[in-house]
């Protein structure tokens, strides 16, 4: 905010004008005396990849070598993936139809109107 530092003025018509104070940048200095380094010029570089015709530029006849991060990809995203349709088929049930029901037969059971199917006779 030093570097921008600005007077407000209020004009009879109530609307405000920043005006710089130009005072306030000449008393900014970097933290480095140094001048920062641009990085290469790499963003003039060619980044497209013209067509081969082979898919996925396998030509064929040679076999597809794969990347370090694929066999980490495939085996976490499909581990996870069985991971989580175990818990889904292990979850509680915990719907209000459910705890509804159990509930109107645990109170029919001990009105005596609906037979204790634990009771074996």
């Amino acid at each position: 905010m030093s570097l921008l530092r600005s007077r407000l003025i209020s004009t009879p018509r109530a609307s405000l004008q920043i005006i710089p104070n130009f005072a306030a940048r000449a008393q900014h200095r970097h933290i480095s005396s140094t001048i920062a380094r641009r990085g290469g010029d790499h963003a003039h570089e060619d980044h497209y990849d013209a067509p081969s015709g082979w898919l996925f530029g396998v030509k064929p006849g040679e076999k597809y070598e794969k990347e370090g991060w694929e066999n980490v990809w495939f085996y976490g995203f499909y581990g996870t993936l069985a991971f989580g349709v175990v818990g889904y088929c292990y979850k509680p049930d915990t719907s209000i139809q459910t705890w509804a029901l159990e509930e109107a037969r645990r109170r029919l059971e001990a009105e005596g109107i609906l037979e204790d199917p634990d009771n074996k006779k």
